[in-house]
């Protein structure tokens, strides 16, 4: 039950990409990406065309694959988060990778990345996935925080090498509930 002065938020909806959608997931993950790594990587980076321009062409790379899963959470017809997963070359075939998962600044702490979170496990349980893995960047404490509330561990079978820049974090996801 919400306290009594606090307005209630509906979640979020959650839906597959579309083509459409590269645009608005490109300036949403740019603009996220920026927020949170402004002051660990240089500005110039960070506010490059070429920057946004390479991960545009990521992004259109995910949504083109077949065996790639990209997931838009939408508030009030604004996208507000972007998950994207899918199993990685070589990796077992009961084992899937969280490659991004962004959330709009502004609607940080709002349930979008545990909404799209949640949604992806939904996804991985249904498919027969017994483990996820992720890397984070390693100053991003904010989305440590988040992958650790959600369950995530360090990867103990990838230990991070003393000039790492990122964290791997594994999490068993367990068979689908019946």
């Amino acid at each position: 039950m919400p306290l009594p002065h606090a307005p209630e938020t509906p979640g979020p909806t959650i839906r597959h990409a579309t083509a459409a959608d590269l645009d608005v997931i490109t300036d949403l993950h740019t603009r996220a990406r920026a927020t949170y790594y402004r002051g660990r990587v240089p500005d110039a980076q960070l506010d490059s065309p070429a920057e946004r321009d390479r991960w545009r062409e990521g992004w259109g790379r995910s949504l083109a694959r077949p065996d790639a899963t990209v997931l838009c959470a939408e508030r009030d017809g604004a996208v507000v988060g972007v998950a994207s997963y899918r199993h990685e070359d070589g990796a077992p075939a009961d084992t899937v990778k969280l490659f991004q998962l962004h959330v709009d600044p502004d609607n940080w702490r709002g349930g979008i990345g545990t909404a799209l979170h949640r949604t992806c496990v939904a996804g991985w349980r249904s498919d027969g996935i017994a483990t996820a893995h992720l890397e984070v960047y390693w100053h991003n404490q904010r989305a440590r925080a988040f992958y650790t509330r959600h369950g995530w561990q360090p990867d103990e079978t990838r230990r991070p090498t003393p000039d790492a820049t990122h964290l791997d974090l594994i999490l068993p996801v367990g068979p689908a509930s019946s």
